[in-house]
This record gives structure tokens, C-alpha cells and sequence, in this order.
């Protein structure tokens, strides 16, 4: 080694142990803009919570934080957007289930997920099993009883194939040994108006989009699919508390390009979960029907390689494909 790169080194070492330049680099972030890369159009839950988060971090970081819509392609446009950033901390990802569920789904995927790094899980989103009023079952047990007595006549709609709510169903029907029917939408409207008219038996779908239609009487709510039961709806058993395991739970989070420096993913964590923290700000996301979670990296990528795997053993079993 020669002389000029020991002294380097010696320096370099130093300055990190005494907090010296080289760490201040790292706490300095945002030096500028960082752009938030949203896979979807505007106007949506996600967007609505991408906008919120990206003011506070503005607040905070006293530089703009610009969100940047890049739809298309099941969220791949985006996420790939992202992964092909420098990994500096100016470009940040949002996500969604689509992430977890696309490497399985999809015949090409645009990007690797190892060329992506957990930053923190935002929010959660409850999902609930409702059926149409006169649907021949009041429960989720007598659902499932009749399923069993009546294989392929219980149909459930979602917004889409392979999407959090087909994929809840196939869970449910995999682990329950059912023959439920899956009929497929192009979106929640168009599917929430044939379970309310009766041409489909049950939805699976965010909480949120389904009270107006529970609380007028247009649907009856069976289940929900978390964990355990939602503390808005103690009168509705989990999904879980008959089968363990049968947990379903949309999610919204960040990513970076992989490469970025450790103390730049943390204080992006940090700061995101302070701002979550602010009394209005938890306000208007609860507001959304989105429970926050503001969850560690490390956390956030223990349930995206979770979840990744469950989903790639219920489209195999379920034997899923999108239609070109």
C-alpha cells in the first residue's frame, strides 16, 4: 500500500470514529429535492398517503420532496424507475401489495426486488369478506358450511385477478379445502354493484370501500382478514381465529435503490414515522381506513420476504396466470 493511501485510510478511519466528516455526510441528508416515485396515477389511496408523507418530509428536511406518478404495468414502471436510481438517498419508492405479488404473477418482471431495499412499511389496510343481503349464509362459519355442501355455487368478485382480494379468496379456499368461484372485475365499483345486485355472492376488498355499503344494509360484513379481530369491528371474527395463518393485510411502503447508505434508509424511516406520529396527520390517514404501521426496515423487509413466498405458494396452487 503506498504511503499517500495509508494516510487516507488512516484518515478516513478517524473522521468515522470520531464522528468526523465522513458520518456528517450521511447525517446531512437531503443535500437537495428527493423525488417519491408513485406506480400509479394520482388521485388514489396511495397517492393520497404519498402526498401526505412527501409534505412532512419536505417540512422536516426543509428541501422539496417531489412525487413523481409513473403508472403502468401492475406498479412495474414505477418500481423500476426506482430500482435503476442512484442509490443517494434523491429517489424514493413507494409500494404496494403489487410488490410482493408481482414476482410470482408476472411473466417479466421489470425489475429484481434485490435491486430494492426496505425503507419501512407505512400503513396496513384491513381487508373484510361481505356478501350480498340475501346471500344464503349470515357468518363466516355458515359461509364456509355452505361452500362445503355446495362446491362452485359460493362466487366471490374482486378488482382484479391477482390482486390482494383474488389472491385473500384463494388463501381462504386453499386453506379451507374450498371450490370458491372467483369473478373478476376492472376495479371495486363495478364489482360492489353486482354483490349489492345480487349476481355475485361475496367481495373481498379493502374495509374502508366496503362500510358505506355495509352500514346502508346493501352488504353484510362477514369477516375481516387481519391478524385479529379490527378494533372498529370486535363483533366480526379474523379470518385467522378458524384458520391460523389466513391473514390478509394490503400494505403501502418505501423503497430505495440497493446501495444506499444505511444512515440515509434510517433517518428516511425516522423522519416518515414522525411525521405518521403527528396528531392530524394519524388523523387524516385513519381517516383513509389505513392503520399505520411506520415499521423498521428490517421489519418491513421480513414481511416482504413473507409475503412474497405465501403468495408464490397460492398462485401455484391456485395455478393463477393473467390473460395477455
Amino acid at each position: 500500500m503506498s504511503i499517500r493511501l495509508s494516510i487516507f485510510s488512516a484518515v478516513v478511519s478517524a473522521a468515522a470514529l470520531l464522528g468526523g466528516p465522513v458520518a456528517a455526510a450521511d447525517t446531512a441528508y437531503p443535500k437537495g429535492p428527493t423525488t417519491m416515485i408513485v406506480p400509479f396515477p394520482a388521485g388514489g389511496p396511495t397517492d393520497v398517503l404519498a402526498r401526505i408523507v412527501s409534505q412532512q418530509l419536505a417540512e422536516t428536511w426543509k428541501h422539496p420532496v417531489i412525487v413523481d406518478y409513473k403508472p403502468g404495468a401492475s406498479t412495474m414502471l414505477g418500481t423500476a424507475a426506482v430500482a435503476r436510481a442512484a442509490a443517494d438517498g434523491t429517489t424514493i419508492g413507494v409500494v404496494n401489495s403489487a410488490y410482493v405479488i408481482n414476482p410470482s404473477l408476472q411473466k417479466k418482471l421489470l425489475y429484481k426486488n434485490e435491486d430494492l431495499t426496505a425503507v419501512t412499511q407505512l400503513i396496513r389496510v384491513p381487508l373484510a369478506i361481505a356478501a350480498n343481503p340475501d346471500a344464503p349464509f349470515n357468518t363466516l362459519d355458515e359461509m364456509i358450511a355452505y361452500a362445503k355442501r355446495n362446491p362452485g355455487k359460493v362466487t366471490f368478485a374482486s378488482p382484479g385477478t391477482g390482486g390482494t382480494s383474488h389472491l385473500a379468496g384463494e388463501l381462504l379456499a386453499h386453506r379451507a379445502g374450498l371450490d370458491l368461484v372467483h369473478v373478476p372485475y376492472k376495479g371495486s365499483a363495478p364489482a360492489h354493484t353486482d354483490v349489492i345486485g345480487g349476481r355475485v355472492m361475496v367481495m373481498i376488498d379493502p374495509i374502508f370501500s366496503l362500510m358505506p355499503h355495509i352500514k346502508s344494509g346493501r352488504m353484510k360484513l362477514l369477516a375481516t382478514t387481519g391478524p385479529k379481530r379490527e378494533a372498529a369491528h370486535p363483533d366480526y371474527p379474523a379470518v385467522a381465529e378458524k384458520y391460523p395463518g389466513v391473514t390478509v393485510q394490503a400494505f403501502i411502503g418505501l423503497v430505495v435503490p440497493t446501495g444506499t447508505p444505511q444512515p440515509i434508509i434510517d433517518k428516511i424511516q425516522r423522519d416518515s414515522a414522525a411525521a405518521l406520529a403527528l396528531p392530524a396527520v394519524k388523523e387524516r390517514v385513519e381517516g383513509l381506513g389505513m392503520a399505520i404501521v411506520a415499521s423498521s426496515p428490517s421489519d418491513f423487509a421480513a414481511r416482504i420476504k413473507e409475503e412474497t413466498a405465501q403468495w408464490a405458494e397460492v398462485i401455484r396452487e391456485a395455478k393463477i396466470e393473467l390473460q395477455d
